[in-house]
C-alpha cells in the first residue's frame, strides 16, 4: 500500500480501518445519510419521481373543473348573473392553476444540473404562487364589474337558470373537494402499524400520522373550498332573487363577499410560498432547538454558520459548521451530530462541516449565530 492511501482514507472517511493509523484533523462533510462508518456511498435513493397520487387528484379535478366551467359560462350568459360569471371565472382560474400544478410536479422531478445544483424542487412553489396571483387578478376584475353593475342598476337576472347552475356548482365542487382532499395518513415502511411520529434516518423517510402534504394539491383544495362556498352563496342569492326579484342587487353583493373570502383563503398559501422563496426558517423547524441539539452532541465545542431553509414546502435543507473539542475524532462527532438532527427533524439536505477549533473564531463575526 502506498503512503497516500492512509491519508486519503482518514481524510475522506474519517476513520481508522485497522491498517492506516494516520490521524488528520480533516474537515468532514456529510450529505444525506450516516454512512461514514459503513464505507458505503453517502447518498441514498430519494425516489425522485412524480407524486402519482397528487397527479391523479389534479387530473381528475381538472376534468371536472373544465366540464362544469363550460356549463357555468352558458348558465351565466343565459341568466345574466354576474355571481355565476364570477363562479365560472374562478373555475377558469382553478383550471389554469391545476395545469400549472401538474407542470410543476413534472418539472420538480428533473435532475440537478451544474446550473441548477439543487434541482427543480421550487418549481412547485412557483406554481402555487402563480396560481394565487392569477386568482387575485380575476377577483379584482370581477369586483370592478360588480361596482359598475351597482352604479348602473340596469340589469335583469333569470333566477331559475341561476338556481339550476348554482345547485350543480355545489355538487361539482363537493366532488372536486373529495377528490383533492388529503387526509394526511401515512403508513410507514415497517411491518407494524403506528400512529406515533417516527423517522427513519437511513432512508430519510418520515413515518407519521400527519404526513407532509403536496402544496399544489393543497392550493387546489383551498381553491375548491372557496368555489364551494361561493356556489352555496350564489344558490342562496338565486332563491332570494327568485322570490324577491327587486332584490337583484344581492347578485353583485355576492361578488364582493366571495372576493373577500377568496383573498382570505389564498393568503395562507401566499405566506407559505413567500416563506420558501425568502429562505426563511421552515415551519416546524426551531433555530434555537437545532443549536441545542448540536451543542449537546458529544465532542462538540461550539456551532456556527447555521443555515436552515426549504427547497419546497416539504424539503428542508440544513447546513452548519460544527467545531469539535480537542482530541475528538471528526467522524464520530459528525456521525453523532447528524443522527441527533435526523432523530428530531426530517431534513432533506443535511450538510455538516466538522472542523477543529482555532483562536480566530473568537473574534469572527460570521462565527456568531443570530
Amino acid at each position: 500500500m502506498s503512503d497516500k492511501m492512509p491519508f486519503q482514507a482518514s481524510l475522506s472517511h474519517g476513520f481508522d480501518d485497522g491498517v492506516a493509523k494516520t490521524k488528520v484533523p480533516a474537515i468532514a462533510l456529510v450529505g444525506d445519510s450516516d454512512s461514514s462508518s459503513s464505507g458505503e456511498h453517502c447518498h441514498k435513493d430519494r425516489g425522485n419521481t412524480i407524486d402519482q397520487a397528487a397527479r391523479r387528484k389534479l387530473i381528475t379535478a381538472s376534468v371536472l373543473c373544465l366540464i362544469f366551467m363550460l356549463g357555468e359560462i352558458v348558465g351565466g350568459l343565459l341568466s345574466n348573473s354576474l355571481a355565476i360569471a364570477t363562479d365560472a371565472a374562478h373555475l377558469l382560474t382553478d383550471f389554469a392553476s391545476f395545469m400549472i400544478s401538474l407542470f410543476s410536479l413534472y418539472v420538480s422531478t428533473r435532475p440537478a444540473t451544474r446550473r441548477m445544483s439543487f434541482g427543480w424542487y421550487r418549481a412547485e412553489v412557483l406554481g402555487a404562487l402563480t396560481s394565487v396571483l392569477l386568482i387575485w387578478v380575476v377577483t379584482a376584475v370581477l369586483v370592478y364589474l360588480a361596482v359598475l353593475r351597482i352604479i348602473s342598476d340596469d340589469y335583469e337576472i333569470n333566477a331559475e337558470i341561476m338556481i339550476i347552475s348554482s345547485t350543480i356548482g355545489v355538487i361539482v365542487n363537493i366532488i372536486m373537494g373529495l377528490t383533492l382532499h388529503q387526509h394526511g395518513h401515512s403508513h410507514g415502511n415497517s411491518h407494524g402499524h403506528s400512529h406515533e411520529n417516527s423517522f427513519d434516518p437511513e432512508n430519510g423517510l418520515s413515518h407519521s400520522h400527519s404526513s407532509a402534504q403536496n402544496i399544489n394539491v393543497r392550493a387546489a383544495f383551498i381553491h375548491v373550498i372557496g368555489d364551494f362556498l361561493q356556489s352555496v352563496g350564489v344558490c342562496i342569492a338565486a332563491f332570494i332573487i327568485y322570490f324577491k326579484p327587486e332584490w337583484r342587487i344581492v347578485d353583485p353583493i355576492c361578488t364582493f363577499l366571495f372576493s373577500i373570502l377568496v383573498l382570505m383563503t389564498t393568503f395562507a398559501i401566499l405566506k407559505d410560498t413567500l416563506r420558501v422563496l425568502m429562505e426563511a426558517t421552515p415551519k416546524g423547524m426551531e433555530f434555537t432547538d437545532v443549536l441545542d441539539i448540536l451543542h449537546r452532541t458529544d465532542g462538540v465545542l461550539r456551532v456556527h454558520n447555521v443555515r436552515i431553509w426549504a427547497l419546497s414546502m416539504d424539503k428542508v435543507a440544513l447546513c452548519a459548521h460544527v467545531v469539535m473539542k480537542p482530541g475528538e475524532q471528526s467522524d464520530r462527532v459528525l456521525r453523532n451530530a447528524e443522527n441527533n438532527i435526523r432523530k428530531r427533524y426530517k431534513v432533506f439536505e443535511l450538510t455538516l462541516q466538522v472542523e477543529p477549533f482555532v483562536e480566530s473564531m473568537d473574534v469572527c463575526d460570521q462565527c456568531v449565530c443570530p
